[in-house]
């Protein structure tokens, strides 16, 4: 029986486990194929929320979304990729496999070399997420040092100043700085009316008990520092190619594969957006490249023609705590709704990113959808909302 390994539980993995299952089901539904998702973990831990104030509800059970749809869960994490003999070696067992799904995600770069590291938070894991919930609750007015001005450290601090006093440092000399100079304004705005203090063009150098030390020297109280600097694909992916772009992705065709036997998804992919952009590194892209390789990954071995991937418009919608939200189209992230109005689409997007569950029609016809339209103002008849 032909076999299909996808390595990763999260977005891009379990939406390629869904795909793989739809063209099994075109196939005849009985066609003569096995779909594994590896993975360590029992949910699917929906990343973007994980800035909110109680992050275990930020998360589904797998059993929920792959045992109706006939797909293995093998609890264990993948250590080696061996492309000529086609194995993977998960917790020290080796799995063969005919096709291959790398979805295995990304991760923050920790600074290694920070005096005080192991004192840092982050909400780049369930568990990260967790530590830093359980370290300030029951706390008020507390001091927290948000490192990264970016979208995940600016939906951090948004947050945090909800309770507590929060200072947030980039080495930029501006907020948001690759998020460019369409939302600053917003941006600005929403830290000014939440009290959110900045120190541009620094960074921490060093973290104490209760204190911080930014490059400028000076010292500063911090109860909590989290870290939400550098993002970077799976190592996994070295084990695939050796022409890693920037962010450590594998270079993909237009049907998301990187080698003849493998194709990859989400984080790990350098898939072409247009002509001038890859993906980014989202559930925004993450949902639909999984959904096309697993697909093709299927497809491959029953004999069926493969998907293209094409990418639908580009949005962003930063969350901004009590101040609203920002909502943006376009790669120069052309302002479309900010304050309350934005707050409403990332409370809709949030609840979109949740698959269907315990129902195998409802998952493969989510599966078979590629892009949604974006019922949000002013619209644009032919801009859809990747999903």
């Amino acid at each position: 029986m032909a076999h299909i390994v996808i390595i990763g539980g999260g977005f891009a993995g379990v939406w390629s486990a869904a795909g793989a299952a739809l063209a099994r089901e075109r196939a005849g539904g009985d066609a003569d194929l096995r779909i594994t998702l590896i993975t360590p973990g029992d949910h699917l831990v929906l990343r973007p929320r994980m800035y909110e104030p109680e992050p275990d509800l930020a998360k589904v059970e797998l059993r929920r979304i792959l045992d109706p749809i006939g797909v293995v869960h093998l609890r264990a994490l993948v250590s080696t990729i061996d492309t000529g003999r086609r194995v993977v070696v998960a917790d020290g067992e080796e799995v063969g496999y005919d096709r291959l799904v790398l979805a295995a995600g990304s991760k923050l770069v920790r600074p290694h070399d920070l005096p005080g590291v192991d004192r840092l938070f982050d909400i780049d894991t369930l568990e990260g997420a967790r530590r830093l919930t359980e370290h300030l609750r029951g706390r008020e007015h507390y001091s927290a040092v948000v490192v990264g001005a970016g979208f995940t450290g600016l939906e951090a601090a948004t947050e945090l100043a909800a309770r507590g006093r929060v200072l947030l440092v980039d080495r930029a000399q501006v907020v948001g700085d690759q998020l460019g100079p369409g939302p600053r304004e917003e941006i600005e705005a929403a830290l000014d009316a939440l009290g959110v203090q900045r120190r541009l063009g620094t960074t921490v150098t060093r973290v104490g008990d209760g204190h911080a030390v930014l490059s400028d020297g000076s010292r500063v109280d911090a109860d909590a520092v989290v870290w939400s600097v550098g993002m970077r694909a799976s190592e996994l992916t070295r084990q695939i190619s050796d022409g890693l772009d920037h962010l450590g992705r594998v270079p993909v065709d237009r049907h998301l594969r990187a080698l003849p036997e493998v194709f990859a998804a989400g984080d790990t992919a350098a898939a072409p957006f247009d002509a001038e952009h890859t993906v980014m590194q989202s559930c925004q892209h993450a949902s639909p490249l999984g959904k096309v390789a697993g697909y093709n990954a299927a497809a491959d071995l029953l004999g069926m023609a493969p998907r293209e991937f094409v990418a639908g418009p580009y949005v962003t919608c930063l969350d901004l705590g009590a101040a609203g939200a920002v909502f943006t189209r376009g790669w120069d992230r052309r302002v479309m709704a900010s304050g309350a109005a934005a707050k409403e689409v990332k409370k809709q997007i949030n609840q979109w990113i949740h698959p269907p569950v315990d129902d195998a029609a409802q998952i493969l016809a989510a599966a078979d959808n590629v892009a949604l339209e974006l019922p949000f103002f002013p619209r644009d008849e032919e801009e859809v909302l990747t999903a």
